[in-house]
């Protein structure tokens, strides 16, 4: 087995030579690679294990090499057409499997460019804060800030948008990132077990308590502790919460006896937690003692962008839950994945994706697979608004080549004003 991916013109080409799918997957671990080549279709494994290995590394062109009596075998031919994208039979002509691999390396090129690659100032940390719209740039720059730093974090964003990986981010590139990294979700807590899972309890401080347990916020020590939907927490646990903050220790349930721990807060919520302050329903000092550095997580309409490079990401994350059949995402479906505004943000997107790679009949998703409102109509539309604006760009430059360049003479002959024309101009990023 051998994987390669082209360092420059052919015949330059990085390969990395395997002997099993166990060690293959332990380099694609480590190295990506666009191009596989399966050199022994029958020894690297049985039908079935092959077909879960290919299965998670749908994302590469895989060519394969079988023997002519294994293409009789009706098992064999099905695995060869769900996951290979060319085959070749012994003995090999090398100028022709050359040209195999240059193709295939191309089609897994145009595939990458769909996807997005984290921007020169990313790193292996925030690379997991997807997306490279403006509004995903700053909060990768917000979160470089604040990680650098001891103090509580309050992260808003909508539900689904996010939050908890925002703080992870945080905690990755803090000095913290040895310690855990304990996650809370405030409104799942029993409000009669709240202060006892917070905090923890001694032996006997009520009914059941047969032993001390140590609280969450406690098993955080020397980490980060995330109370997401902190919104929830009741009146009287806010003000422990609090005590912790400004004080930095902790008193079990029955206790006598307060404990120092050393962990940071990071906080999220899906309200407005100054409006909820000022309404009454959030302790305003918590408030003021949380958003030290406030960050706010963008809905995913807002970086509508990034939307085909995560929906790619999210076909591949979860490819063992497709047919085999299914490659990816028909440029209909991307253009329907991009209109569509989210109100469930990136949780419902990787619902969709997921759902849609299930369902899909073709090689590839299409808008009715993703089940989206108005997705069947939409290419149509979309086609006839594209063939227009080339239509009217087109004239313009027709129209300025006949007139020498001439914008008066080329606004006349298009029946517009020059203003009109310089608008246009701008319009169609046309150079005069």
């Amino acid at each position: 087995m051998a994987l390669h991916q082209q360092c420059g013109p052919l015949p330059d080409w990085d390969i990395c030579t395997v002997t099993s799918l166990g060690e293959a997957a332990d380099v694609l671990t480590i190295q990506p690679y666009l191009v596989g080549l399966l050199l022994d279709l029958a020894a690297a494994g049985t039908p079935d294990v092959l077909d879960h290995f290919l299965r998670r590394h749908c994302k590469m062109q895989w060519i394969g090499v079988p023997t002519p009596a294994l293409l009789e075998d009706p098992t064999w031919r099905a695995l060869i057409l769900d996951h290979l994208c060319d085959f070749h039979t012994p003995p090999l002509d090398r100028q022709r499997l050359t040209h195999t691999l240059g193709h295939a390396h191309g089609w897994a090129s145009l595939r990458e460019r769909r996807m997005f690659s984290p921007d020169g100032a990313a790193d292996a940390v925030d690379a997991t804060i997807h997306g490279q719209s403006p509004a995903i740039k700053t909060l990768r720059a917000q979160i470089r800030k604040v990680a650098a730093v001891n103090a509580p974090v309050l992260i808003w964003g909508e539900s689904g948008s996010g939050k908890e990986l925002a703080a992870h981010a945080i905690h990755a590139r803090s000095q913290r990132a040895s310690g855990p990294f304990v996650p809370i979700n405030c409104g799942a807590l029993p409000a009669s077990l709240i202060q006892s899972e917070l905090f923890g309890h001694e032996r006997g401080a009520f009914t059941g308590a047969a032993k001390e347990k140590i609280g969450l916020i406690e098993s955080a020590n020397g980490g980060t502790i995330f109370l997401d939907e902190i919104g929830d927490l009741p009146r009287d646990v806010q003000s422990n919460l609090l005590r912790f903050l400004q004080e930095r220790t902790i008193l079990r349930v029955g206790a006598t006896r307060e404990i120092p721990v050393d962990a940071r807060v990071i906080a999220a919520s899906h309200i407005n937690l100054k409006q909820a302050a000022a309404q009454g329903n959030f302790r305003e000092d918590l408030y003021y003692r949380l958003s030290v550095f406030p960050i706010d997580v963008p809905p995913l309409r807002e970086r509508k962008a990034d939307v085909p490079a995560l929906a790619e990401l999210f076909f591949h994350q979860f490819a063992g839950d497709k047919g085999a059949h299914v490659k990816g995402f028909n440029s209909h479906a991307i253009r329907a994945l991009q209109r569509h505004d989210w109100p469930g943000n990136v949780r419902e997107l990787i619902n969709c994706v997921r759902r849609a790679m299930v369902l899909a009949d073709g090689p590839l998703i299409t808008p009715t697979d993703l089940n989206l409102p108005q997705a069947d109509a939409a290419p149509t539309t979309e086609i006839l608004e594209d063939s227009r604006v080339r239509a009217e760009r087109d004239a313009i430059c027709i129209s300025l080549a006949n007139a020498g360049k001439n914008v008066t003479h080329a606004a006349r002959e298009l029946g517009v004003s020059r203003m009109t024309l310089y608008r246009l101009l701008a319009k169609h990023n046309i150079n005069i």
